[in-house]
């Protein structure tokens, strides 16, 4: 049975923290809260624990996955910023977004697209920050569900959908039923790929402007 920690984002509990840093350490896999939706996670370095979400979600490896940095700086170690990316990433992050970008050599190869490119995300949530920082690696980030089926938001189905796959839950209760905005900024261009959570209207003007 999976292990379950209830937590509060507003007064987050270092020994739960500890204990999911613990887990991926490990090679385990882990559900926990974002500022969008609850996510899959694992130790990005750890190619088996990748493998074990593939397999849980039944997700095709063709659909690279996004994981999360803890802030700009951590972003730059694994993808190419340009000066015009830095402006909107220090504008629109810590926030509901994936940005696109070129890889470094530091990114895995199982999560770059075969363009070089990946995902990033530095969510406006306590928890995948503190859970990054501590581990001192990026961890996963894909939506905990399973592929092609609807995004969960309740603790209750979560457990019973993936609970037998993953080794431990942050819970936090519901959380709304909507996932990040994609955006690429590859050469230098401001393209929605996904509409999601975050203000998308200021997007299309950077887009435009």
């Amino acid at each position: 049975m999976v292990e379950v920690l209830r937590i509060d984002p507003a007064h987050l509990k270092g020994r739960h923290i500890s204990r999911a840093v613990e887990v991926l350490r490990a090679g385990g896999v882990i559900i926990y809260p974002t500022d969008t939706i609850y996510g899959l996670g694992c130790d990005i370095t750890n190619k088996e624990a990748i493998e074990r979400i593939l397999a849980l979600k039944g997700r095709s490896r063709r659909k690279p996955m996004s994981f999360v940095c803890a802030d700009l700086e951590h972003v730059s170690q694994y993808a190419h910023v340009s000066n015009h990316a830095y402006r909107i990433l220090k504008r629109y992050l810590p926030g509901p977004y994936t940005f696109v970008l070129p890889a470094t050599r530091l990114t895995p190869r199982m999560l770059q697209t075969r363009q070089k490119t990946v995902g990033l995300r530095v969510p406006d949530h306590p928890v995948p920050i503190r859970l990054v920082r501590e581990l001192g690696n990026p961890i996963l980030s894909t939506s905990a569900n399973l592929s092609s089926e609807e995004v969960l938001s309740d603790p209750d189905e979560l457990r019973g959908t993936l609970g037998a796959g993953v080794d431990l839950m942050l819970e936090c209760g519901k959380l709304p039923l909507m996932p990040s905005s994609v955006v690429s900024l590859l050469d230098d261009r401001v393209e929605i790929l996904r509409e999601g959570k975050g203000d998308l209207a200021a997007l299309r003007r950077e887009a435009t402007g």
